[in-house]
């Protein structure tokens, strides 16, 4: 796979291998043709958005071992889908993101100031 640069223009960085996250399950989160969600901006999960996205319909909070979907926790890394990002940040509840494990394909849909203003701090 062809180097990938992160939201800040440097190499994308692996957003967690535990749990394994990214469209791949490789730790990443690649903008790829195939993926059509779009799991390309690493956030660190928040109750709040675990509630909000469970609320839409994606319940990442129960574990699901024959998918081999661990189920999240607050605190977890995770490649989210960019339009439920989205959909999170107008409704207020918007995890925090790791630019430097977010592909900068989501520059297409997000204004950079708004990722900086939810960048993660840890």
């Amino acid at each position: 796979m062809p180097t990938e640069s992160n939201a800040l223009g440097t190499e994308l960085e692996p957003c967690s291998t535990d749990p394994e996250t990214g469209y791949l399950r490789d730790g990443c989160c690649h903008h790829l043709d195939e993926d059509r969600g779009r799991h390309e901006l690493c956030a660190v999960m928040t109750e709040e958005f675990l509630q909000f996205s469970k609320a839409q319909g994606n319940d990442l909070l129960t574990p699901r071992p024959q998918l081999d979907f661990p189920g999240l926790d607050p605190g977890d890394r995770w490649c989210v889908c960019l339009g439920r990002w989205v959909e999170a940040e107008a409704e207020g509840v918007a995890p925090p993101v790791i630019l430097e494990a977010t592909s900068e394909a989501v520059l297409e849909a997000i204004p950079f100031s708004t990722l900086l203003d939810h960048e993660y701090e840890g």
